[in-house]
């Protein structure tokens, strides 16, 4: 029988499984930094991180992609853990980080955004874990027996909430297995592979190197906006900021460099989730290798759907958070079949994506660090937060500042590279404004400095100038009227 504490915890577990964007309390603030180390480092092995590494080479060649993982991992953890560094001190979810920032209604666009992406890595990651699970088992199942399987064990994770998932489910036994196996596919890699010919391999060219940065800062900007829906259950906020920068960087710079030496060691010619599952197999001794990666890619699935539904709460606070799990989980399922149903899916468009997330959400975190860490803008989660007034303006709606420097952080993005985001006529209406129209150099500085960075600074910066020209005409107004 369970004892009185074992009762406790699991009432708590379900309390803050459903818990909603008010601050969480105390006695629901359970997880440390070796939680989160365990919780992020999960989260950044995956399969479609592999996808993502292989894109890397052989354009550039295995020592410059060694180094553009190593810088891009670094400069995309930074935000990600000072993000979550915020979400541990307030309490709060990504998208309510927001209101202060942007306005009450401001909120509403990123988190509009952040359900929309949600929900299509929601789809791409039931479609991949599926595809690859069906190839692997071809002679058992296909691809739509597959489908429900991954579809239930993800939505149960989600309802099950960060608390459990972390304390019942990684830490007992989905990350040390993933961890396991992935430790097991390096040492295969690096045993079997000729490795004095792939260091000395030249690239190809066709992806510079600050680009190739940005596709690997894509992955951790990607869980930006979902960063405080978990750190907002931390102990402390250091410790879980710690905890999140370790865990996600040591993973991501894994897992990028596992997928260029799938190409390069193990002679993977298709870099799609099915041909990386199929290389596994092959390579790491069999299925129940491959098994194992599929069961660490539902954790990605349930941060997904889990995040998706908090989001909507921020749209509307009386939105169930159960029911919206549901719905964002049939809404991906419905994805993943119509992705199914197609012959073959381009992985450009999945690298499209990925940049077309990263112009959104790079520099609109740029704005949050300056105002939050730079200006210091912080407790400011009271009533007003929730239940707006006739109080300051920004709380009621749109601070037009910071909506102004998002926008211009996005344009440097676009500016700053040919950004291929897969919308129709999208580029032909970037060469207008920017060449023809502004009559400036496109892509800027012919894209040596990749987009992320400039981007991430440009927004931040002008904020800043913007409020520092509203501050002063407010302190010369008010010595005026003196």
């Amino acid at each position: 029988m369970a004892t009185v504490t074992e009762r406790i915890e699991r009432t708590l577990e379900q309390e803050a499984a459903a818990w909603g964007i008010r601050p969480v309390p105390p006695q629901h603030r359970k997880l440390s930094g070796l939680d989160f180390g365990v919780l992020w480092g999960d989260l950044a092995i995956g399969l479609l991180v592999l996808v993502t590494g292989a894109f890397l080479v052989p354009a550039l060649g295995f020592p410059k992609a060694l180094l553009a993982i190593g810088v891009g991992s670094v400069a995309g953890c930074i935000p990600l853990a000072l993000v979550g560094l915020a979400g541990a001190r307030e309490g709060v979810p990504g998208m309510v980080l927001f209101r202060p920032v942007l306005g009450v209604r401001g909120s509403y666009v990123p988190s509009v955004f952040n359900i929309v992406q949600l929900v299509g890595w929601t789809g791409f990651e039931f479609w991949a874990m599926s595809l690859v699970a069906s190839r692997l088992f071809s002679s058992l199942s296909s691809y739509w027996l597959w489908l429900p399987v991954m579809v239930v064990v993800s939505t149960l994770l989600a309802l099950g909430g960060p608390i459990l998932v972390v304390r019942r489910w990684l830490e007992r036994f989905g990350a040390w297995v993933v961890a396991g196996v992935a430790a097991w596919i390096t040492i295969r890699i690096l045993t079997t592979a000729s490795l004095g010919s792939i260091w000395h391999r030249p690239g190809q060219g066709g992806l510079p190197f600050w680009l190739a940065v940005d596709l690997v800062i894509a992955m951790p900007v990607s869980w930006l906006p979902l960063v405080a829906d978990y750190n907002r259950f931390a102990r402390r906020g250091v410790s879980s900021a710690a905890g999140t920068f370790w865990g996600y960087a040591a993973g991501n710079a894994w897992f990028y460099s596992l997928g260029a030496l799938l190409v390069l060691g193990a002679g993977l010619s298709d870099p799609s989730p099915a041909g990386i599952g199929q290389s596994i197999a092959s390579l790491a001794g069999g299925w129940i290798v491959l098994l194992a990666l599929l069961v660490g890619e539902t954790d990605e699935a349930f941060a997904d759907i889990y995040s998706a539904a908090v989001s909507s709460q921020n749209l509307g606070s009386r939105i169930p958070q159960r029911a919206a799990i549901l719905l964002v989980s049939a809404a991906g399922t419905g994805l993943a079949v119509w992705l199914g149903l197609r012959r073959s899916v381009a992985l450009g468009a999945y690298e499209s994506f990925l940049f077309l997330m990263g112009s959104v959400f790079v520099p609109l975190f740029g704005v949050f660090v300056a105002d939050y860490f730079l200006l210091r803008r912080r407790g400011r989660f009271t009533d007003a937060v929730y239940h707006p007034g006739p109080g300051r303006k920004s709380r009621r709606g749109l601070n037009s500042w910071a909506i102004a420097a998002w926008v211009f952080g996005f344009l440097i993005y676009q500016w700053s590279w040919t950004v291929p985001t897969g919308l129709h006529g999208w580029q032909s209406a970037m060469t207008t404004l920017f060449h023809r129209w502004l009559h400036l150099s496109y892509p800027l500085a012919e894209s040596r400095w990749g987009a992320s960075i400039p981007s991430f600074g440009a927004a931040l910066l002008v904020y800043l100038a913007l409020v520092w020209v509203t501050e002063s005409r407010r302190r010369r107004r008010t010595s005026l009227s003196r």
